[in-house]
């Protein structure tokens, strides 16, 4: 039996996932894939713990997602974040919708009954059937918050401000200084993470976000040392496909951290396992073509495919453009 661990951020790491189910069934392959999903945007809101990136995973794998969106339930109502707002609670930027509160509901009922978030998100995914092991980086609360460069509506300039009000209420148009990583110091990696890298034979960096989703999973302590020493090949896929990010503000995140928007730069800031960092191999776009011998010589296998996830064949095949990297375990 294979074992594929793929590092996930939200809608690009949760199709790309789906992709790489669905390739997986049309092989003969006996595989098992497990999902290290980034729970940095996790928050409270309005009482309930709000996982965004797991259940976008849990949703997209097990066929509840909207589609159109990339995040939520499909046919939604929100009658009830509508009350919410009615008595001057909750964020009105931030609308849950009222399927998706029942899932957040039922979680911070478990938590505050003495369940971790693994054993939480384990409880959800019975009723999902993602197809795959869905795991928390950490089962402690670990926040990406960013701070504010200049003061803007009741937030003062070098305020820290949590992620998701960045992300949706400003669009990430607003300038920040840096991404704090609250909680960071407490975390550890949750239960089977640090295994599902180790006895893999292939870890996935699908195209989520370099910095706040896939970075933020790194930053917990002991990810990081468990990538560089697998004996699994360590494969990354792109994306920023010909300079722009392929869904949402994947620059703005880049330009705070001082990383071109690029194929090539986004590759060479994970760096080369052989040189201290966590890729062997990464995947461009064809139009980014250029960027592969670049990468080849800093010590990271590349190659040049269509990148687009347009549905999901053109995903499936993605995937097994990567799987395609992978050299034998020696």
């Amino acid at each position: 039996m294979k074992k594929i661990t793929v590092l996930a951020g939200g809608i690009g790491g949760a199709r790309f996932t789906r992709g790489l189910l669905h390739h997986l069934e049309g092989t003969t392959a006996d595989t098992t894939v497990t999902v290290v999903v980034n729970t940095g945007d996790d928050m409270w809101l309005d009482g309930l713990r709000i996982c965004p990136d797991l259940d976008t995973v849990m949703y997209t794998l097990g066929g509840g997602i909207n589609e159109e969106q990339g995040w939520g339930r499909p046919e939604e109502s929100r009658r009830t974040s509508a009350e919410i707002a009615a008595y001057g609670r909750g964020w009105s930027w931030f609308t849950l919708g009222d399927l998706d509160l029942a899932t957040h509901i039922v979680r911070s009922d478990l938590l505050r009954g003495g369940a971790t978030l693994s054993e939480a998100t384990a409880f959800l995914c019975r009723r999902w059937q993602p197809g795959a092991r869905l795991l928390p980086m950490s089962d402690q609360p670990v926040e990406t918050h960013v701070r504010l460069d200049a003061a803007i509506d009741e937030h003062l300039a070098g305020d820290l401000i949590h992620f998701e009000e960045w992300w949706v209420r400003y669009r990430a148009q607003v300038e920040v200084t840096e991404f704090v990583q609250v909680g960071l110091e407490h975390a550890a990696a949750a239960p089977g993470v640090l295994a599902a890298l180790a006895d893999a034979d292939l870890v996935i960096l699908p195209p989520s976000n370099p910095v706040v989703s896939v970075g933020t999973i790194l930053a917990v302590p002991g990810i990081r040392e468990a990538l560089q020493s697998t004996a699994a090949t360590v494969v990354g896929v792109s994306p920023i496909i010909a300079g722009s990010a392929v869904r949402g503000m994947a620059d703005a995140c880049l330009r705070t951290i001082g990383v071109e928007t690029s194929a090539e730069a986004v590759g060479l800031h994970y760096g080369s396992r052989a040189s201290g960092g966590v890729l062997d191999a990464w995947l461009v776009d064809e139009t980014d073509a250029a960027a592969v011998p670049v990468l080849s010589k800093a010590g990271i296998r590349s190659a040049a495919v269509p990148l687009w996830m347009r549905d999901l064949p053109s995903t499936s095949r993605i995937a097994a453009d990567a799987l395609a990297l992978v050299r034998p375990r020696p």
